[in-house]
């Protein structure tokens, strides 16, 4: 084996033991995994040349020449790679934008202030079902946060927030495994023409509702009684604040978000412009509507109210981090380690069922690791057509297999984060639960395609 070929494969497994080990080592991902992609394309660019001649791809001189040679083949992989990712960060970027300029406005205080009881069980179904639904329509983490946020105005004991926190961390997966824009593993399978709107909601939508339910039930059987709330959930802000937002302000802005969001797939379908395209003529007609609604209100400060002020507020750091993982795994794609490892698994003597083995592995191995990765590496592994079975399972897998573990997601994460949740206590309380879900989830999958049900 060449040895600049096994080099990158270190230096990738490396640099994703860095990724793993953020918290420890005190340094953001999001740094680790653009060294780590610029890197891999810099060993690409000196020594590349030989590793895509041995991988079957010498051809390249014949079409570009011997005057371009490898270079012009290297600079056509690296802007169509470019080309690829970008499509997925523009999404990103425009439908964090939209999310953060609702709770600027406090458009989710809709939905929140509405929710009164204190009844253990009762309380846990509607805040889940709201969390797997919100997922849907804006994706896990956002819907965490906003949950989160609701907890803090209602349950007072620390450890009844750590267990409705983690259950919503359950549901928010499980509701974005089934919509394409819910995941950042949907929107890349959805965006790169893996997978349909249509096609991955009805092939995972039974499987991700048996993956929350079935821990529902469970923890349904022994949850009793009412828990302690705050006497007062929030403050009222005063008459004549400079802040005030009117019901009607925060009723138009949470369904006019919603509606750009919803809107995305319709203008795929009809159009035939990539989903990217969809989400910014929403981000700019949203816009544009909060612009006249501070012009209509001048009086009052709207500095935080603007688009530019919640450019500020997303997480930049995740988008770097999407960038750098995506640019390595498509340096591994265009040397042929993906290809070799494709190969791999395509001798493992399961017959057809490997390719749903391998689905459940991602699923499992994305408790452990990030399913950004791994999702990519299987994008470039294989070439199936648009929504076939494999992608479908991939989605659901991903999407749900990171709450086997409170790190496994990045719902898991933030609600770590926000509740200072500890890790071995979610280990003992939820991860049993988790698993049960996910490998339900699996089986109901199974047999729906088996069945040929949808």
């Amino acid at each position: 084996m060449n040895a600049m070929f096994l080099f990158i494969i270190i230096l990738f497994v490396a640099g994703y033991i860095c990724i793993a080990l953020e918290h420890p080592l005190k340094v953001n991902k999001a740094a680790t995994a653009l060294l780590l992609g610029v890197v891999l394309w810099i060993l690409l660019a000196s020594g590349g040349e030989n590793l895509v001649r041995n991988n079957g791809l010498s051809d390249f001189l014949s079409l570009y020449g011997e005057n371009k040679g490898f270079s012009g083949w290297f600079s056509e992989q690296l802007v169509l790679q470019l080309g690829n990712i970008s499509e997925i960060l523009f999404f990103l970027l425009g439908a964090m934008t939209i999310v953060e300029l609702m709770d600027s406005f406090e458009a989710f205080q809709v939905i929140t202030n509405k929710i009164k009881t204190t009844h253990r069980i009762k309380f846990m179904w509607i805040i889940l079902i709201i969390t797997f639904f919100l997922s849907a329509i804006l994706d896990n983490m956002t819907s965490t946060i906003v949950l989160i946020a609701l907890l803090r105005k209602i349950v007072a004991e620390q450890k009844e927030r750590w267990f409705f926190a983690s259950m919503i961390v359950l549901a928010a997966n499980a509701g974005g495994a089934w919509s394409p824009i819910g995941d950042v593993t949907t929107i890349m399978l959805w965006v790169s023409g893996k997978v349909s709107a249509t096609g991955i909601i009805s092939a995972t939508f039974l499987a991700s509702i048996a993956s929350i339910v079935v821990p529902m039930l469970i923890v349904s059987l022994r949850l009793k009684g009412n828990f302690i709330s705050l006497q007062q959930l929030e403050e009222k802000p005063e008459k004549n604040s400079v802040h005030q937002i009117s019901k009607k302000e925060r009723s138009l802005i949470l369904y006019m978000g919603t509606g750009v969001l919803l809107f995305v797939p319709v203008f795929h379908a009809f159009t035939g412009l990539p989903p990217y395209m969809g989400i910014l003529i929403g981000l700019g007609i949203l816009w544009i509507t909060t612009e006249f609604l501070q012009y209509f209100h001048s009086q009052r400060d709207n500095s935080r109210l603007s688009v530019s002020a919640a450019l500020t507020r997303i997480d930049l750091s995740s988008i770097l981090f999407f960038l750098g993982i995506l640019l390595a795994v498509g340096a591994l794609q265009v040397c042929g380690h993906l290809a070799l490892l494709s190969a791999f698994l395509d001798n493992i003597p399961l017959a057809n069922g490997k390719y749903v083995f391998i689905g459940y592995l991602i699923g499992i191995l994305s408790a452990i690791v990030d399913n950004v990765p791994l999702v990519a590496g299987a994008m470039g592994m294989y070439n199936f057509p648009v929504d076939h079975y494999f992608w479908e399972f991939v989605a659901y897998c991903a999407g749900t297999g990171g709450s086997i573990l409170i790190i496994g997601s990045a719902a898991g994460v933030v609600a770590m984060g926000l509740e200072k949740i500890d890790f071995i206590w979610y280990l003992k309380r939820i991860t049993l639960l988790a698993f049960i879900g996910f490998n339900s989830g699996a089986f109901i999958y199974i047999v729906q395609n088996y069945y040929k049900i949808f």
